[in-house]
């Protein structure tokens, strides 16, 4: 499309832009940081816990207080330190993704920020911009523009010359030319957002199961620790101390730390992804890609590099190849010259139907400017030597319905696109489908060029253009698959997840490069997107295969096709990069957008941004997620663990009838959760993904099942609390304590000390245990989670610190054990590594006997 103006000069923008400020909304206000932070410390969790400490404290337990005030203050300054973090975070996405707007400036089309967008700018649209200002349009061809963000009304307008188009509305089809009438908070959308709330978002399926669990053990602690009060006034203890016995059931019991670590745990996924070309939009997405069992991926730029360029053309006067190094503009042409020269009148119709692709000479590179096809065609131009002259003209540019575009000039009319659309409206086409089959099956993707003289009335409509042509040949275009996507299919394959092509190339064509990757299933399934049933079980039932190619589908195909899987129960990642792909992206359980060549609509629908189009990064995002949903339940059967050996020396005492004294004090259990307790819970939620991790079908459910419990209850709990009751004990017996004597206050300061190191021993083995389900300590290493090890080394700081440096040992009650008490304290360790080696063993015996299909993942 050519435009009369050239635009504001760069001197009339930047004043502009300083007087009327940058072209963004104005930014929703923020809750103050202050707020944020005391909303962590109001929350279910926290409200219980300053009840007790305010019932201590009016007990006469002002230490006591003081400990449970510190659990809530260190808690939610965590999870308001993770928070912060994460808006930060979103911040930042929203800098790395700038919108980007293409304007007439000094006489020249340039790229600029939309930001800088300014009133006066002359803005040109194409398919799959976002309109960045409202304007009035100057000149348009075939323009359609979805405004139902605006109005609600899903059937998109096509505005012409004189019309207005408004800021945060779509171009769906054709081109124009706007003039920009007001940018930023001056838009139409700025009016609407400064009226409109932000909707809180829906709590996701990872957050329910979280606030279950939560809620669970929050009551089942209060009504413990009420069953024990009850019990130690029966007992005839006074009401103070049966008060402070409830109290340390209650605390025993409830995982402080286990909201934080959830935080961390996705928020530190989140980040990985990042550094590995995967933008997460919504935290929880992380778990959701953990468990992705269906992925539909594009070919181009996906499969493949996205690097295309013309190797082979057919002509009517004979065939020429093309040998090239990228989008340099000079190759070798072999062919008769006759040939050659039809290669040179091709390449002038075709270069005419894509006048904004380009590319430019920078760094020592040349680089691709516009759609990849379309640059492929001006370097094909390039290299058999043509230079089309500018000149007047009308564009018809490509839509999907078509799938052609076509431009008319004083040389006539030009038309490029899909073959099977072309090829009707050619006078004669002899050969062509001969030709179309061996391009398509050595995997080339092919355009069809034609052209005629002009006729009176060819600027009307395209439907009056595109008629009795010309063929004057087939372009083969060659994008050659990415090194590592078989790898990565691989990959997803022995995690059991299935994986489908879906493309807009010709079957061959698309059968071919699937062949080449790896793709192409068993049943080698190829499926055109007019021939798939209109029934959504039918069509799930003959898409749920391995390796199933759909080609030639339009958006609408996509949403089918997400929507029939969905309902065989798979949970589908779906990748668009189109304007149409949006209603996919949003009904897939995982949308997933490109960021270097996807279009604004795409990005806004996903819940993750590919910001290198990769299929391997799908992949690398899927591990990633399915690491974070095994580390979530990493940490949560070490707090149920630890919480085991923390509840026992009170139940013991409890059955005992107070015979036995209590092994550790209320305060030695804050001590537990607060010191020692929390760094390994966090270095477990940063464990990294493993071998193992893409093996076998992931099992989600729900986080606490049969199989954690078990393990925590059953196994771990009983070893780690079995062992620091023997040493409690042994020492107290060492001493000359017998059984319902009140030791001295000395031996069972001693022994409750080897109590409490036993825990924090027990503690240590018992997050090494915890790294995986069904390989013991010695075969999961100590170095592969460096994290864990400074944790670990902390905790053993922290140990000494609360049992020898004054005053925490008089203050907590527990002091340093004798010999004897670090022999019993450290024998915890072998022990609850060999009860867990032991029962994993019997695990894997059980799992060897089952068929490799229905084996869980295991780590």
């Amino acid at each position: 499309m050519t435009v009369a103006t050239t635009g504001l000069s760069s001197a009339e923008a930047a004043r502009r832009l300083h007087d009327d400020g940058p072209n963004e909304l104005p930014q929703a206000r923020r809750r103050h940081p202050l707020l944020l932070l005391v909303e962590q410390l109001v929350h279910f969790f926290a409200l219980m816990l300053w009840a007790a400490a305010v019932l201590a404290y009016i007990a006469g337990m002002p230490a006591l207080a003081v400990a449970i005030a510190v659990v809530v203050v260190l808690n939610g300054a965590f999870a308001f330190a993770q928070e912060y973090r994460a808006d930060r975070a979103a911040q930042r996405l929203r800098d790395l993704m700038p919108l980007r707007a293409t304007v007439h400036r000094d006489g020249h089309l340039r790229q600029i920020d939309a930001s800088e967008l300014v009133a006066g700018d002359e803005l040109l649209l194409e398919p799959g911009a976002r309109v960045c200002a409202d304007g009035e349009v100057l000149t348009a061809a075939g323009l359609a523009v979805d405004e139902s963000m605006l109005t609600g009304e899903s059937v998109p307008t096509r505005p012409v010359a004189g019309q207005q188009v408004y800021a945060g509305t779509y171009v769906t089809e054709g081109e124009a030319a706007v003039l920009v009438t007001a940018t930023g908070g001056h838009t139409k959308l700025a009016g609407i957002a400064a009226l409109t709330q932000e909707a809180k978002p829906p709590r996701s399926p990872l957050a329910t199961q979280l606030h279950k669990v939560v809620v669970v053990v929050a009551v089942l602690a209060v009504v413990m620790g009420a069953v024990f009060f009850g019990i130690a006034v029966l007992l005839g203890l006074p009401l103070a101390e049966g008060f402070l016995f409830a109290i340390g059931v209650t605390v025993a019991l409830v995982p402080e730390g286990l909201l934080p670590t959830v935080t961390l745990s996705l928020a530190r996924a989140a980040q990985n992804m990042a550094a590995r070309n995967a933008l997460v939009r919504k935290l929880d997405a992380v778990e959701t890609l953990g468990a992705t069992t269906f992925i539909c991926t594009d070919k181009t730029g996906t499969l493949t590099r996205n690097e295309m360029s013309v190797v082979h053309v057919w002509t009517t006067r004979g065939e020429v190849t093309v040998h090239g190094t990228g989008y340099e503009p000079t190759a070798t042409v072999s062919g008769s010259p006759q040939a050659i020269e039809q290669v040179r009148e091709l390449a002038s119709s075709a270069k005419r139907c894509s006048p904004v692709a380009h590319v430019l000479h920078q760094d020592d590179r040349w680089l691709p400017v516009g759609d990849p096809m379309e640059v492929a065609l001006h370097v094909l131009a390039a290299r058999v030597g043509v230079d089309n002259p500018s000149a007047d003209s009308v564009r018809f540019p490509f839509d999907p319905r078509r799938r052609r575009s076509s431009i008319v000039d004083p040389d006539g009319v030009h038309v490029t696109g899909a073959p099977e659309t072309v090829l009707p409206l050619c006078v004669s086409a002899q050969g062509a489908e001969d030709a179309i089959a061996a391009l398509a099956q050595r995997g080339l993707r092919v355009l069809a060029v034609a052209r005629r003289p002009a006729r009176p009335g060819d600027e009307e409509s395209w439907q009056h253009a595109e008629q009795d042509l010309e063929l004057l040949g087939l372009v083969g275009l060659q994008d050659p698959p990415r090194d590592d996507v078989k790898e990565a299919i691989a990959s997803c394959r022995s995690a059991g997840i299935r994986i489908a092509m879906i493309t807009g190339d010709h079957p061959s064509t698309a059968r071919a490069i699937a062949e080449q990757v790896g793709l192409l299933g068993p049943d080698r399934l190829v499926v055109e997107g007019a021939a798939l049933p209109a029934d959504p079980d039918e069509l799930g039932a003959l898409l749920d295969h391995d390796g199933v190619v759909v080609a030639r589908v339009t958006p609408a195909d996509k949403l089918r096709i997400a929507m029939a899987l969905q309902r065989r129960g798979h949970v589908v990642a779906m990748t668009g990069d189109g304007v149409n792909d949006g209603p996919a992206l949003r009904a897939a359980d995982v949308g997933i957008a490109m960021g270097s060549s996807g279009t604004d609509v795409a990005r806004e629908a996903a819940d993750l941004v590919l910001l290198d189009d990769h299929f391997g990064t799908i992949v690398a995002a899927v591990e990633q997620g399915r690491a974070t949903f095994a580390n979530i339940r990493r940490f949560l059967t070490y707090h149920l663990t630890d919480n085991v050996a923390e509840l026992t020396p009170f139940v013991v005492w409890a059955l005992s009838g107070g015979s036995i004294p209590l092994a550790i004090t209320v305060l030695q259990v804050l001590a537990l959760d607060i010191g020692t307790d929390l760094l390994p819970a966090l270095a477990l939620g940063a464990e990294p993904p493993n071998k193992h991790t893409m093996r076998g079908k992931l099992r989600t459910g729900s986080l606490v099942d049969g199989s954690l419990l078990r393990r925590a209850f059953g196994v771990l709990g009983p070893a780690e609390a079995l062992m620091s009751m023997l040493a409690f004990l042994i020492v107290l017996v060492a001493g000359g304590w017998r059984l319902g004597e009140a030791p001295d206050a000395a031996l069972l300061a001693t022994a409750s000390g080897t109590a409490f190191a036993a825990i924090v021993f027990g503690q240590l083995a018992n997050a090494y245990a915890c790294r995986s389900v069904s390989r013991p300590v010695w075969r999961t290493g100590l170095r592969g989670n460096r994290l864990l090890l400074w944790a670990v080394a902390f905790e053993l700081a922290v140990l000494v610190v609360f049992l020898f440096v004054p005053p925490l040992p008089e203050l907590l009650g527990g002091h340093g054990p004798s010999a004897l008490g670090w022999a019993l304290a450290a024998a915890t360790v072998p022990v609850v590594v060999l009860a867990d080696a032991a029962v994993k063993g019997v695990l894997a015996r059980r799992l060897r006997s089952l068929h490799p299909a229905q084996r869980p993942l295991t780590r």
